[in-house]
C-alpha cells in the first residue's frame, strides 16, 4: 500500500511570485516568461476557481478551490495527467520484456541547445528512432520492425542543462511476414551500446545539419567525442514498464517536494550526485539563479516531448498489437475504476461527494452567494 504524499512546505510558485517584477530582466524570452507568470498564478485566487459542497445530508461541507494553471512544466498540474496517460499506456503494453534505453547529447552541444532548442530537440528524436529502428531491421541484429516510446528530459539535478532522451523499446518486432521475433537470447539482450553510440552520433549530426547551419567547430568536437548510449536490464514484466512510465513521463525540472529552505535571497534544494554513486546532498542558490535555471528546461511553444515511434505509434500499434498478442499472449490489464473519483471525495466526512455550486473569477465569489452557502450547511447542492 502507498504512503500517502504529504504536501511540500515550500513550493515553486512561491518563488516565482517573490520575482514576478523581475522576471523581464531575468529571462529574455516572452514564451518563458508566460509560462512562469502562469506557473506563479497556479492555483491562487488570481486563476479563479470553485466552490464544492458534500452532499452528504449531514455534512454539506463547503469548499473552496483556485484553479490550475495546467501548465506542462508546473510540478502541481501533472498528476492527473500523469495517471490518465499511465492509465491509456496500460491498455497498450505488449507481453514481452521492454528495454530502458537513454541517448544523451554531449555538453558541446548544449549552447546550440539554448538557442535553437527546437531544432536540436527535433533533431534528438529523431536520431534516436534511426538507431533504434537500423538496428531492429538490421538481421544480424533482429530483423524486424520495432517500436519506441520516447520522453525528452532536458536537465540535471542541479538543474544544469543535460539533453537526454528516455526510451523503452520492445524486445522483439515483427518481421515481414508479421511474425513476432523476440531479440537476443530469448529477449534479453537488445542491441551493443558502443556501436548504438557511434550510429547515434552520426545520426544525429545529420539530422541536425538537416535543420541548421551547426558552426565547424562544435561539429568538429563533437565527432571528436565518444557519445553516450545507456542500457539498461529489461524490464520483466507490466508492472515494471508502468512504474517506470509513472517516474519519468509527466516529470518536471524540479518538484516542490525537493525545495527545503527557503529565505528572502537564497533557498536550498536536493539532488543526487551521480558522480559519487548517486549520493543525496544539498545545493544552495540565489533565488534568481534558480529561475534563470529552471527557465533553461520550458520547452519551446507546441513542442511535443513524449512521442511514440513503430509498433508503438498511434497510426500502427491497434493493428500490430492485434497481431502480436495472437502470437504471444494478452497481457491481463486491470482498469483502476477505485479511484476515479476519489479527487471528488469530501475531504472532512470521507463520505460524500463534492459538488460544484459556484464558479468565479480572480474577482472572487460574489460575498452574498459566499454567506449564503456558509450558512445553510444542509442546503440542497443542485
Amino acid at each position: 500500500m502507498m504512503r500517502p504524499v504529504s504536501r511540500p512546505k515550500y513550493e515553486l510558485s512561491t518563488i516565482l511570485r517573490q520575482h514576478r517584477e523581475e522576471l523581464p530582466k531575468l529571462i529574455s524570452n516572452s514564451w518563458k516568461r508566460r509560462c512562469l507568470y502562469a506557473l506563479s498564478r497556479c492555483r491562487t485566487a488570481e486563476m479563479g476557481g470553485h466552490i464544492d459542497r458534500c452532499t452528504h445530508t449531514h455534512c454539506g461541507h463547503v469548499h473552496i478551490s483556485y484553479n490550475s494553471c495546467r501548465n506542462r512544466h508546473c510540478p502541481k498540474c501533472q498528476g492527473h495527467l500523469k495517471e490518465k496517460w499511465i492509465e491509456a499506456r496500460t491498455q497498450e503494453l505488449l507481453k514481452c520484456p521492454y528495454y530502458h534505453v537513454v541517448f544523451t547529447l554531449p555538453s558541446e552541444l548544449h549552447e546550440l541547445a539554448l538557442f535553437q532548442p527546437k531544432e536540436v530537440y527535433g533533431s534528438l528524436f529523431a536520431a534516436c528512432w534511426k538507431v533504434i529502428k537500423g538496428f531492429g531491421d538490421n538481421p544480424k541484429f533482429l530483423g524486424a520492425k520495432t517500436g519506441m516510446i520516447s520522453i525528452l528530459h532536458t536537465w540535471g539535478q542541479n538543474l544544469s542543462l543535460h539533453p537526454h532522451v528516455h526510451c523503452i523499446v520492445p524486445a522483439g518486432g515483427l518481421t515481414p511476414s508479421a511474425k513476432w521475433k523476440n531479440t537476443r537470447s530469448k529477449g534479453k539482450y537488445l542491441y551493443p551500446a558502443q556501436a548504438m553510440a557511434k550510429v547515434f552520433r552520426a545520426c544525429f549530426m545529420e539530422e541536425l545539419r538537416k535543420r541548421l547551419k551547426v558552426p565547424y567547430g562544435t561539429a568538429k568536437k563533437c565527432f571528436e567525442k565518444q557519445w553516450v548510449v545507456y542500457c539498461k536490464q529489461p524490464f520483466y514484466g507490466p508492472k515494471q514498464v508502468i512504474e517506470y512510465l509513472g517516474r519519468y513521463t509527466h516529470k518536471v525540472a524540479i518538484s516542490n517536494h525537493r525545495i527545503v529552505k527557503l529565505n528572502a535571497q537564497q533557498l536550498v534544494f536536493k539532488a543526487k550526485d551521480y558522480r559519487h554513486g548517486g549520493k543525496r546532498v544539498e545545493i544552495t542558490m540565489d533565488q534568481t539563479e534558480f529561475i534563470r535555471r529552471f527557465a533553461l528546461h520550458i520547452l519551446p511553444k507546441g513542442f511535443t516531448r513524449i512521442r511514440h515511434f513503430g509498433i508503438l505509434s498511434s497510426t500502427s500499434k491497434q493493428k500490430c498489437r492485434e497481431e502480436i498478442e495472437a502470437q504471444i499472449g494478452l497481457v491481463k490489464r486491470s482498469v483502476k475504476t477505485q479511484k476515479k473519483n476519489s479527487h471528488r471525495r469530501c475531504p472532512k466526512c470521507k463520505k460524500g461527494e463534492l459538488v460544484t455550486v459556484l464558479v468565479f473569477d480572480k474577482r472572487g465569489p460574489p460575498q452574498g452567494a459566499l454567506n449564503s452557502l456558509l450558512n445553510n450547511p444542509i442546503l440542497s447542492s443542485r
